[in-house]
C-alpha cells in the first residue's frame, strides 16, 4: 500500500495548507468532520488552524499518513483535559482523501493509531460518528463497539437532526 505515517509532524505552511485542502475535500464528499458541505477552504481554515494549534502546543497530537508525497489521511488524538480520563483518548477528525477511499488507507490509519495508543499507554480509544452514513460499520469491523447514542444531537440542516454515535475500542 505504501502509506507512511508520522506522529506530530513539523507543521510547515505547506502541510497546513494540505490539511485544510484535505479537510475541505472530505467535508464536500459528505464526511462528518465538523462541517456540512459544501464548504470552502476559507470556511474550514479557522477550525483546522485551531485544531493544529492544540496539536503543536499540546495536549493534542496529530497523526498524518502520506502515500508518496501526497497527504492521504489524518486524525487527531484529542486529550480529554481531565485527569480522571487520562487513561483513554478521543480520536477526532478521522479523514481519508475521498479519491483514495476503498484502498485500505483508513484501516491502516486506525490500526496505526491503535498501535501508537498502546505505546503511549492509553487503555481505550473513543470516537463519535454522525448517524446516517453507515460509517459505524467500518469502525465495528475494526473492533469498535457502539456504547451510546445521543438522539438528534447533530443538526446538519433544517429538519435534519442526526444521532451522534459513541464508539469505543478497548486496548486492554
Amino acid at each position: 500500500m505504501g502509506i507512511r505515517f508520522e506522529l506530530d509532524p513539523p507543521l510547515t505552511a505547506e502541510l497546513r495548507d494540505e490539511i485544510v485542502s484535505l479537510w475541505t475535500a472530505v467535508t464536500n464528499a459528505g464526511g462528518a468532520v465538523g462541517f456540512v458541505g459544501p464548504v470552502t477552504e476559507e470556511e474550514v481554515r479557522p477550525l483546522a488552524l485551531a485544531a493544529l494549534t492544540d496539536a503543536v502546543r499540546g495536549p493534542d497530537r496529530l497523526l498524518v499518513g502520506h502515500h508518496g508525497d501526497e497527504l492521504v489521511a489524518l486524525l487527531f488524538f484529542t486529550d480529554n483535559r481531565f485527569h480522571l480520563k487520562a487513561h483513554w483518548c478521543l480520536l477526532k477528525r478521522v479523514m481519508v482523501r475521498p479519491d483514495r477511499q476503498g484502498h485500505g488507507f483508513g484501516r491502516a490509519l486506525l490500526r496505526h493509531a491503535e498501535q501508537l495508543a498502546r505505546k503511549i499507554g492509553w487503555e481505550a480509544l473513543h470516537l463519535t460518528v454522525r448517524d446516517g452514513r453507515g460509517v459505524e460499520e467500518f469502525y465495528r469491523q475494526l473492533g469498535y463497539r457502539e456504547v451510546g447514542r445521543l438522539p438528534g444531537a447533530l443538526r446538519v440542516g433544517p429538519g435534519d437532526d442526526r444521532d451522534e454515535i459513541q464508539m469505543w475500542l478497548s486496548l486492554t
